[in-house]
């Protein structure tokens, strides 16, 4: 059976480039990077290469770049390493469960936490924002672009306030990072974060922008490896395949390559909506990154068609990969005025940089097929239309 994988969100496959720069550090350069010697000489200097290649991807210096083993630990490290006992922290209501279970532990621990509204295009408002600012608030925390619906947040309009109230700004960029440009010195961030299975990197990597001067409490304690930031022998051909990802996302974006993925992103979304009645796009007329769709089918159950067009060799999803199986529907779907039905109805497709337009054409085929097929078994279905 042929096997189209359109979840690039979830996780992207290792680019041939990206392996093939790992492969020595398995096998050959496998030195520890603190050592002195010849191998740990070789591998720190790979580190720092990583180090660079991924500074330039977000227009940051190299020693503001912590590695990490993915987004998780990064947001842990942003968000954690920033808060002070008494602290109020502003988060979105519709962040990644990285974020989101973080801020929910810190109420756990004593802290404020306000969970910001979003409109029906799933953003952030800025006014919401500055209403939201208590005198001890001392974190915000919003993400840069939404795993699910792709919608990209206003974090320019953000940073600035955070700067005219001079209070600390972590974005989560882990669905940014690699898709759209990212300058840190416009956003005016002191923390961002991103992970590498998401660029077309390793699983297990990740990093963390820290702005010069900003302090950060370490999450784990040990040797004094990242500057006393992140303890731990760093994981070496993981870095290195970081930093090659990075290098590669760099000239992708200067070379047109966003707009590129958008026109074949558009071309799917468009087919799909002229094939299939009684659908839409969740986050329509918002600013989206390149490679997103995520598209409400009515009179059908998402995870029942997940599971159909597996069958028939598409891989797609429902909504966030760290939600799978979940009971209830999309948070991020109903902070959008989502009713239960259409947000359990939503399928998540995502691109990357391997799709072709022969994939595209194979899911334009399968997708509407699915859904008639689904509706036809639906009694909902041919209730609403008899």
């Amino acid at each position: 059976m042929r096997r189209v994988y359109l979840d690039n969100n979830a996780s992207t496959p290792l680019l041939p480039e990206v392996f093939e720069a790992m492969r020595p550090y398995y096998l050959e350069k496998f030195g520890n990077a603190s050592s002195i010697h010849h191998f740990g000489q070789h591998a720190r200097a790979a580190v720092e290469r990583a180090r660079a290649a991924v500074a330039a991807l977000l227009n940051a210096r190299p020693a503001e770049i912590v590695f990490t083993s993915g987004g998780t630990e990064a947001d842990n490290l942003g968000i954690f390493g920033i808060v002070r006992h008494g602290d109020h922290v502003i988060t979105s209501s519709i962040e990644h469960s990285a974020v989101m279970n973080t801020c929910k532990r810190l109420e756990q621990m004593g802290h404020e936490v306000t969970y910001l509204p979003v409109n029906g295009r799933g953003e952030v408002e800025p006014d919401e924002l500055r209403k939201a600012i208590q005198p001890n608030t001392r974190l915000i925390s919003i993400m840069m672009a939404n795993n699910e619906t792709g919608v990209i947040q206003p974090v320019d309009d953000i940073g600035k306030i955070a700067r005219e109230a001079d209070i600390f700004f972590h974005t989560d960029a882990v669905q940014a990072a690699g898709k759209v440009p990212i300058d840190i010195h416009k956003i005016d961030c002191d923390a961002l974060s991103i992970s590498g299975h998401k660029i077309h990197a390793p699983q297990g990597t990740g990093a963390l922008f820290i702005k010069k001067g900003t302090l950060i409490q370490p999450l784990l304690y040990g040797g004094n490896h990242e500057r006393q930031r992140r303890a731990g022998t760093e994981n070496l051909p993981g870095i290195v395949g970081l930093g090659k990802a990075a290098e590669i996302a760099k000239n992708w974006l200067a070379q047109n390559g966003p707009a590129e993925m958008a026109a074949v992103r558009d071309r799917l979304e468009n087919g799909i909506l002229r094939c299939v009645e009684d659908t839409g796009v969740n986050g329509d007329g918002a600013p989206r990154v390149p490679n997103t769709t995520s598209i409400y089918f009515d009179h059908v159950e998402g995870e029942a068609l997940v599971i159909a067009l597996d069958l028939k060799g598409l891989s797609v999803s429902s909504g966030a990969a760290c939600s799978s199986g979940a009971i209830e529907p999309s948070h991020v779907l109903l902070a959008m005025g989502l009713s239960h039905d259409r947000a359990r109805g939503s399928l998540r497709i995502s691109l990357g940089k391997q799709t072709t337009s022969d994939e595209i054409d194979f899911a334009l085929e399968v997708i509407p097929q699915t859904v008639a097929r689904l509706r036809e078994l639906s009694p909902m279905y041919q209730k609403a239309t008899s």
